[in-house]
């Protein structure tokens, strides 16, 4: 098993930045695809970002954040980031990190762990 924990949310403006941390801990965190997903109030769980398990392939939401978002790994620190850059107030939400003992997916249903969310608000 692997055990997730997801740091670095808060209160930004609009347009701002913020970087999200995903540590893991537990079984050899290089096992795992990872992807980031988000949920606001009173919706599904949607995906954001994933990236494969050695970091060369990345996967992103064309909806939701292409090109303001990027993802990235460092297996030697166990840790997966969410660089989140010209936020809006709709990116306002819980973010999750999940991770998949196979490759990584577009939907909630393909990952095996997750952690308990970080909650990132955008004011206007």
């Amino acid at each position: 098993q692997v055990q997730l924990v997801e740091s670095g949310g808060g209160l930004v403006q609009a347009g701002g930045s913020l970087r999200l941390s995903c540590a893991a801990s537990g079984r050899t965190f290089s096992s795992y695809a990872m992807g980031w997903f988000r949920q606001a109030p009173g919706k599904e769980r949607e995906f954001l970002a994933g990236i494969s398990k050695n970091g060369g392939q990345t996967y992103y939401s064309a909806d939701s954040v292409k090109g303001r978002f990027i993802i990235s790994r460092d297996n030697a620190k166990n840790t997966v980031y969410l660089q989140m850059n010209s936020l809006k107030p709709e990116d306002t939400g819980v973010y999750y990190c999940g991770a998949s003992v196979l490759g990584a997916a577009m939907y909630s249903g393909g990952y095996h762990y997750w952690g308990q969310g970080t909650q990132v608000t955008v004011s206007a």
